[in-house]
């Protein structure tokens, strides 16, 4: 599939969410000239007045905008059909030509707005937490790490590029390893095996090229740490993400505490799947199928009855909601069925001078494709909550609270289930969904715990980190699946994780926002009325508070700890009827 006029079309057809100020329509952001010299503008106004810095403020917005925007559409364009050349060669380009020649210029406009602002008096309430955050890129910003982050965005483009090339002939013709992942729901054993097998196989094939890509990227991001004055790159990383209100030391403790609380509940789920399944043990591809040997879940059989059956969720949810996602539904802005060539995994992208959101995954038929829907549209009613607001850096939030937005719409969402499913179906899939919860907060510690061990030991060779990742799993409970004979497998099973190539130290916001997510369902429970109010409302803040005070206005806590995480697993426990 090649990038025709059509598919750009898609994107030119959302528009503009208002008029330009500052950059001409006829702007051309696929020539460098065009781009530098608008920002070259910026950096030669003269600011003496409050007036002008606030009209500089909203022009530099503007121009953010519109840049991001392009290279938002040339990314969804290459994960889309990441075997396409040219849409390819079309991201590497702009990645690698225009990317870092702005990253210099947005440092420098940095630095202009901080100037300006010692001597213009600014609004601390409407500023402050953008001024914080400016100062810490001013911080960690270093013109030698321009280069580096290129090339290690370029790997992040190959790791895209070999994972969705990965297929396997089964079942009479060839397959995707999402489309695979429909077999580990199927009663019959052997199927599921011999599937597992397959998927796992190719995976293999490909374990030389992603560990030296690993070790490609660990080096470079090692080096840009240092580059920036740290000691290593997870303080580096810390600091780069805005991480102003929590530290390592608080993820420790989550590990821990979820060591302590949530992985004896989590064997119990594990236990009671062994004894329903009649097993003397548990193997890797006895973890999805439905413990009573039921067929698998089909809550649709085309992408379109996907989107129809949430469509109508959203609108259960609420009145406002539904609409937003007729919008993106009459948009084209969804691309949801899995395909040979696409990109794994799902995400939400905001196309930011349009202000509205684009949705991908990789739909297959099963359960689990109608809670990643529900997910990434509550991501899209973030996006589209804090729109309106002029400022580009508050039109998205903390990482850490845009997931609360995400996992608290599947769970405000969970009400709504017999849209795709009769009663006794509805229950197996919400049961699925909140044992899910529970893996999920386990899964994250794990992962969390292995980036933190790899960045503190980043000369470690690639068996040496396989090794320190088993011990890792061995901590968060990975003995109650017996790995015997696949120990090879079980030892790059770390490959799958998209963030750990990716996005290094992204992947804690999940659990965090997953006891935020837990609290909103608690809350609804007790009042939906006023929980969807404090949703709603906390989404409209997007990025202009601290993570403390989006919480707040959700009506639940940023907290993390056991005294958080008991209470909530003992509702969970109850919900499962595990108590």
């Amino acid at each position: 599939m090649n990038v025709t006029v059509n598919e750009k079309l898609k994107f030119e057809r959302v528009g503009h969410y208002r008029e330009r100020r500052y950059v001409p329509n006829n702007a051309d952001f696929s020539k460098l000239e065009q781009i530098t010299a608008l920002y070259e503008q910026l950096l030669n106004r003269p600011l003496s007045i409050r007036e002008e810095l606030e009209r500089w403020i909203l022009d530099r917005s503007e121009l953010e905008s519109v840049f991001d925007q392009q290279g938002t559409i040339l990314y969804i364009l290459m994960t889309c059909q990441t075997d396409d050349g040219r849409r390819a060669q079309n991201y590497k380009k702009f990645i690698e030509t225009i990317v870092p020649v702005v990253k210099s210029l947005e440092d420098r406009l940095n630095r202009k707005y901080l100037a300006a602002a010692e001597q213009i008096a600014t609004d601390e309430n409407r500023y402050g937490i953008y001024i914080r955050e400016m100062r810490a890129d001013i911080e960690l910003f270093n013109e030698k790490n321009v280069a580096l982050e290129t090339k290690v965005e370029l790997l992040s483009q190959e790791y895209q590029t070999i994972c969705g090339a990965m297929t396997v002939e089964f079942d009479g013709r060839e397959q995707t390893l999402p489309q695979m992942h429909k077999y580990l729901l199927e009663p019959d054993g052997d199927v599921r095996e011999r599937a597992w097998r397959a998927a796992s196989r190719r995976r293999l094939n490909d374990r030389e090229k992603l560990d030296q890509l690993f070790e490609d990227m660990l080096a470079l991001r090692h080096q840009i740490a240092r580059n920036a004055g740290m000691d290593n790159f997870c303080d580096y990383k810390f600091k780069a993400l805005h991480r102003f209100d929590y530290s390592p030391q608080d993820c420790f403790e989550y590990h821990r505490t979820v060591e302590r609380i949530v992985v004896p509940l989590w064997r119990r789920v594990v236990e009671r799947r062994r004894e329903m399944m009649k097993l003397e043990c548990l193997r890797p591809w006895d973890t999805s199928v439905d413990p009573l040997g039921r067929a698998p879940l089909k809550p649709f059989a085309q992408v379109g009855q996907l989107t129809e059956g949430c469509r109508k969720i959203f609108h259960a949810v609420n009145a406002t909601l539904g609409g937003q996602f007729d919008q993106i539904m009459e948009s084209g802005l969804l691309d949801l069925a899995s395909r040979k060539g696409k990109a794994p995994g799902g995400y939400q992208s905001t196309l930011n001078e349009s202000r509205k959101p684009f949705i991908f995954m990789n739909a297959i038929g099963i359960d689990s494709d109608v809670s990643t829907l529900l997910h990434e549209g509550g991501h899209a009613f973030h996006a589209l909550a804090c729109a309106p607001d002029p400022l580009l850096d508050y039109r998205h939030g903390p990482m850490e609270f845009n997931e609360v937005a995400s996992m608290g719409m599947e769970l405000l969402a969970d009400r709504y289930l017999n849209i795709f499913y009769k009663p006794d179906d509805e229950q197996r899939s919400r049961q699925k969904h909140f044992e899910d919860i529970i893996f999920t907060l386990v899964w994250v510690a794990t992962i969390d715990a292995f980036q933190h061990a790899i960045y503190q030991n980043p000369r470690q060779d690639c068996q040496q980190r396989c090794s320190m990742w088993l011990e890792i799993r061995k901590r968060f409970g990975a003995g109650m699946i017996n790995w015997t004979g696949l120990e090879e497998e079980h030892a790059r099973l770390w490959h799958q994780q998209l963030h750990v190539f990716e996005v290094p130290f992204y992947y804690i916001e999940y659990g965090i926002a997953q006891l935020g997510a837990l609290q909103l369902w608690l809350n609804s429970k007790k009042n939906w009325g006023r929980t969807l109010q404090q949703y709603q409302a906390a989404l409209k803040l997007g990025g202009s508070k601290s993570l403390p005070e989006l919480f707040q206005a959700a009506g639940i806590r940023f907290d993390f700890s056991e005294k958080t995480i008991v209470p909530l697993m003992d509702a969970v426990a109850k919900e499962l009827k595990l108590t």
